[in-house]
């Protein structure tokens, strides 16, 4: 089999797309990718990993261990979901995510390896399997791995070697459906990346969530490292204030795998370069046609509450005018984000978005989320029933600073049109 290009890579991978719908939430546990990633001779044992867990900060985390580990001259191999612009983002080597003549054709080399795959892999499990493939073959000396759910039953957990390092960033409340409604029980999921052995990094977080990170940790015999968060180092001064927590982290875990592997301290220049990376739709801001646009998707009170943080601090004094839509889901989650999001919103325009990518669920209505608005006794809302059409509206608004935000989803609209526009 040819693919020639990711448009047709997208129509095959989309043929596991239902598998996702039907499963997620029910029968997923890593007994599904054991006779996967056996055909592909267990790639996933052959590789050091970094493996990252939790509901806020763990993207941007992979992001930034990946660029110090590059910084101190190794080759790495980063995945991360959702993609926000081309799934070509879910494999990367150095942070760069791989051309569309190599993933087209490494990925007709991966399809007919695991032809005779059964159970048939999930859209997430398959590009799972495909990223610890792919850097197995290429030899990376790190592979930094972003959990995509959970943890416990996430399809990157069935890398189990006492050699890993386990990142678990800040949890809170989030995909309570499939995780549970306690952060004892959310918490319990994104402890499931801990095995035998493993190094274990986090910040002190609330009681219940550092008990059970302890208690996986004694169950495993696993080390818990738990990181002070940053002072006021000016070295960090650049960055926005919650990615500064998730930088500091990630110089903690590059420490420790420097002392344990040999590899060298990073200069200030270095470090520097690391906090230069660019981490798609986590706070990025982009000048586009006289205005300062915001990406961010945030979509869960915990992210919003960071990301309104961060713009009050860097934009203390200017309006702004917001874009936003979320996937379906309690209208109490959705309450509590526009709680986060109106205070510093002067005009929100609300839309949806056709389902992409695995997503199982559609976008939450725009009247539902009107309707919360006007409960919160905000009422400059406009609707738009599309991205497009949002994002015109926006562009057309006065305020010079302008934010969307909300699902990932949403960004994978939006992006494209600001970085690549076709006028």
């Amino acid at each position: 089999m040819d693919i020639h290009n990711l448009k047709q890579a997208n129509i095959i991978l989309s043929r596991y797309i239902p598998a996702t719908r039907s499963l997620t939430g029910k029968d997923i546990t890593l007994q599904r990718m054991k006779p996967l990633m056996k055909l592909l001779g267990d790639p996933h044992t052959k590789l050091k990993i970094i493996h990252i867990a939790g509901t806020s900060g763990k993207t941007s985390t992979a992001y930034y261990v990946a660029a110090m580990l590059q910084q101190s001259g190794k080759r790495v191999g980063l995945t991360v979901s959702p993609h926000v612009m081309t799934v070509t983002e879910r494999i990367q080597i150095n942070l760069q995510p791989l051309s569309e003549l190599e993933f087209c054709a490494r990925l007709a080399e991966f399809l007919q390896l695991i032809k005779g795959a059964d159970p048939q892999p999930t859209y997430f499990e398959l590009l799972v399997a495909f990223a610890y493939w792919y850097f197995a073959i290429r030899g990376v000396d790190y592979a930094v791995i972003e959990t995509g759910l959970g943890g416990l039953h996430d399809a990157t957990n069935i890398a189990s070697q006492p050699d890993k390092v386990c990142v678990i960033t800040d949890i809170g409340y989030d995909h309570t459906k499939i995780l549970g409604n306690t952060l004892t029980k959310i918490t319990t999921q994104k402890a499931g990346i801990i095995h035998r052995h493993n190094e274990v990094f986090c910040y002190k977080q609330a009681a219940v969530v550092t008990r059970v990170l302890q208690h996986a940790c004694t169950h495993q015999q696993a080390n818990l490292h738990q990181v002070l968060p940053p002072d006021n180092n000016e070295l960090v001064i650049s960055l926005p204030l919650f990615q500064r927590r998730n930088w500091h982290l990630a110089q903690e875990v590059y420490k420790f795998i420097a002392t344990r592997d040999g590899l060298p301290p990073l200069s200030h220049a270095q470090l520097n370069e690391t906090m230069a990376v660019k981490v798609p739709a986590r706070m990025e801001t982009i000048t586009y046609k006289d205005k300062t646009i915001i990406l961010d998707g945030a979509h869960n009170p915990q992210k919003l509450a960071a990301l309104m943080a961060s713009v009050r601090y860097g934009y203390p004094v200017q309006q702004m005018a917001v874009m936003t839509g979320f996937v379906h889901s309690h209208k109490q989650k959705i309450y509590g984000n526009l709680q986060q999001l109106l205070p510093l919103a002067s005009q929100l325009i609300i839309t949806s978005f056709i389902p992409n990518q695995e997503m199982h669920t559609a976008s939450a209505d725009p009247q539902v989320i009107s309707a919360l608005c006007e409960k919160l006794n905000f009422h400059n809302w406009e609707i738009a029933s599309e991205p497009q059409a949002a994002f015109r509206e926006l562009m057309a608004r006065p305020e010079p600073l302008l934010l969307v935000t909300g699902s990932f989803y949403l960004m994978h609209y939006i992006r494209p049109i600001i970085l690549e526009p076709h006028d």
